[in-house]
């Protein structure tokens, strides 16, 4: 029996002396499309940065596992090599570097070699084309006076781009109106595939009507607290967070 592509084990999380996480444990496999949801303060956002290695958030226990590999031991641009990719709930802007300069310097740092600049154009507007955005992006300056839904697809953009084998989408619907959220959705549609791994945090059910997941999970209080299918996020939507609480805390 193959190893799973991506596996936290009873992973425990602090921040300044709090513990945040209480022994997640998440098994993806190649192809999958797993949804995270939960109510604020659950501790989906520290979930996400501690996959990609931020040093505000302590690891105290468990493991997380890529291709059999524990990654907790790198740093983050060790951990996109070997595979992982975040897209942040915020985009910071980077004034003065066009987004197809980034792009390829991000392609070869997780690479470890340099396209040609012929390859890398004729790739790069080929993933464009698949997510339907004008070649025109590519001149502008990374996230430097995007609307919030252009911050998201160049995220989208990004993951096209690396190719990862992990990707982690944290709340990445936050903040777009309906006509940005189909767009986005749609490239997460067209990205998602047999040969990748794929976690969608969310607050919302919303993107879900969208993007189909395969499972949805449910994380309150730092834990894991009920898995799914769809019809766990609808449930969610009608009742709201509220009976989760009552039957964790029962």
């Amino acid at each position: 029996m193959s190893q799973p592509l991506f596996v936290i084990e009873d992973l425990r999380v602090s921040v300044e002396g709090k513990e945040i996480l209480k022994g997640v444990n998440l098994t993806v496999e190649r192809g999958e499309v797993h949804a995270l949801m939960g109510p604020n303060g659950s501790g989906k956002s520290t979930l996400a940065h501690t996959l990609m290695g931020h040093p505000r958030f302590q690891v105290t226990q468990g493991r997380v596992l890529l291709k059999g590999e524990d990654l907790l031991s790198l740093p983050p641009d060790e951990r996109a090599r070997r595979g992982m990719f975040l897209a942040f709930q915020y985009p910071v802007e980077i004034p003065g570097v066009k987004v197809r300069h980034f792009l390829r310097m991000a392609v070869k740092a997780s690479k470890g070699q340099e396209p040609s600049v012929t390859e890398f154009r004729k790739e790069l507007f080929e993933k464009m084309a698949l997510l339907e955005m004008d070649r025109s992006f590519s001149e502008r300056y990374v996230n430097e006076g995007f609307s919030g839904g252009e911050k998201k697809r160049n995220e989208i953009l990004q993951l096209a781009m690396l190719e990862p084998e992990m990707a982690v989408l944290d709340e990445t619907d936050s903040g777009l109106d309906i006509d940005a959220l189909r767009s986005v959705a749609n490239g997460i549609n067209k990205l998602a595939g047999p040969h990748m791994g794929m976690l969608m945090i969310t607050h919302y059910q919303r993107i879900l009507n969208y993007v189909d997941p395969h499972f949805v999970h449910v994380l309150f209080d730092g834990r894991i607290v009920r898995s799914g299918g769809i019809e766990l996020a609808q449930e969610l939507e009608a009742k709201g967070y509220d009976w989760i609480a009552r039957e964790a805390l029962a």
